[in-house]
């Protein structure tokens, strides 16, 4: 279903001025804490309908040329992590050479079928999907690959290691790189210039050294292996793709706040905790207590604040645990909602409380299914990216299809929230109907 045509590496243009990018830098604790987590993946579709095989060529051209000289801006995507034996930490590095892995295909698959939101089984758009080279010593930072569909457009698969940068930072890559392509200027906005300074990252409670024992013992004892863990697609699921429009949103506010419009509810605790609920009434075997786990962007919220732009991994994650009883109640949404409302609160009052259990956590929950994640986030306003031949008709955040997790984004017209997610087929069938008769009753 889809011919390889070219695997080649791209490396940063070298007839630009010489770049204020670091060569090498060590992790700090926010990235350790992700250091084998699964990488993340993003699909992005855009649709050109021309049996202009020409065009597609010259697209391919383009989207090189234009990551050559988006990468002179971005070097430590072209390196890679490793472990030295004399470093007590692992360390990115980049050296002279190195490029992102590129691949260029062609798929015969149905692009529209792909590109819906309709069910889909998940792992139909795995051949989409760059690997990224891993080894016991050694992990590259990013793969790319473009796979064209002729007579309907193409796709543009991202993948990413989690341990170095996180959506903001990869956001940030991505709409430079558009920007160049649709320009054909090298210089990027100042909004996602990556900032490369690290010094802001204090550690006073020692979280690299717990991060660090906690990794090297977990298949240990002293494994300084730099191997991802790599979760298999469960049997049968199928993705599919739901949308609350602006109307929804606010009948929905209107729902939990019983009214009281002094009452500050954000988008994204309704969204997340009525997508939550659903999720919870539609599963087959349920836990006593149901689990979500969400990330807030600490770059504003350390003292000093960092940089907006800072490049790597700069989140906290937030645990919601409610009694399951609960959230399947006729208060469900509201029991949700609240939970979330105070865990956002939470971040406010002190975001690293805790922070020394989060690694510990992750290993106890790695093959946990009771754990609901969230990824990507309305924020990142993925659909005005526009490489030069329009704005994206589908973009799937496809980490989750082997993580139980909801991907959120903004909808095409911006006004409201597409809400991603892969389940079992017969599970999907029962959220879909909580989901849209839950919008239908309010």
């Amino acid at each position: 279903m889809v011919n390889v045509i070219e695997v080649c590496r791209v490396a940063p243009a070298p007839e630009l001025p010489s770049s204020a990018s670091p060569k090498s830098f060590p992790l700090t604790f926010f990235d350790l804490l992700w250091l084998r987590f699964p990488p993340v993946q993003q699909l992005l579709f855009y649709e050109i309908p021309s049996p202009n095989r020409p065009l597609f060529d010259s697209i391919i051209s383009k989207l090189k040329h234009s990551l050559s000289l988006t990468l002179h801006h971005f070097f430590p995507l072209c390196g890679n992590l490793t472990w030295p034996k004399d470093s007590p930490k692992p360390i990115l590095n980049y050296v002279h050479g190195d490029g992102v892995s590129l691949t260029v295909a062609e798929s015969n698959m149905d692009f529209y079928h792909l590109s819906s939101n309709d069910f889909r089984e998940a792992t139909e758009c795995q051949p989409l999907i760059p690997n990224l080279e891993v080894s016991h010593e050694q992990a590259s930072v990013m793969a790319l690959q473009v796979t064209v569909f002729p007579n309907s457009g193409f796709c543009i698969g991202i993948t990413t290691h989690h341990a170095v940068l996180d959506g903001k930072t990869i956001m940030s890559f991505v709409n430079s790189w558009a920007q160049i392509c649709k320009t054909d200027l090298p210089s990027i906005a100042p909004e996602h210039t990556p900032f490369f300074d690290r010094t802001d990252i204090k550690d006073p409670a020692g979280l690299d050294a717990i991060y660090l024992n906690e990794w090297l013992k977990h298949g240990g004892p002293n494994n300084r292996s730099l191997m991802i863990w790599d979760r298999p697609i469960p049997l049968g699921a199928v993705r599919c793709t739901f949308e609350v429009g602006r109307e929804g949103i606010g009948k929905l506010r209107k729902s939990v706040s019983g009214g009281d419009q002094s009452k500050r509810i954000s988008t994204f605790s309704l969204i997340c905790g009525y997508t939550w609920a659903c999720l919870e009434k539609a599963k087959e075997i349920r836990d006593k207590e149901a689990l979500l786990v969400f990330n807030v962007d600490c770059r504003p919220r350390l003292k000093p604040s960092v940089h907006p732009s800072y490049f790597g991994n700069c989140i906290a994650r937030r645990y919601v645990a409610v009694e399951t009883e609960e959230v399947l109640g006729e208060n469900g949404v509201c029991v949700a909602v609240e939970a979330i409302i105070e865990a956002v609160k939470g971040v406010e009052d002190g975001f690293l409380d805790g922070a020394e259990t989060w690694v510990s956590a992750i290993n106890n929950t790695e093959k946990s299914a009771k754990i609901t994640g969230v990824a990507g986030s309305p924020r990142f306003e993925v659909y005005t990216i526009d490489f030069g031949w329009g704005t994206p008709r589908k973009v799937e955040v496809t980490s989750i299809d082997k993580a139980r997790a909801m991907s959120l984004s903004a909808t095409k017209d911006g006004k409201g929230v597409e809400i991603a997610l892969v389940l079992k087929k017969q599970e999907m069938e029962a959220f879909a109907s909580f989901f849209s008769k839950g919008l239908q009753s309010l």
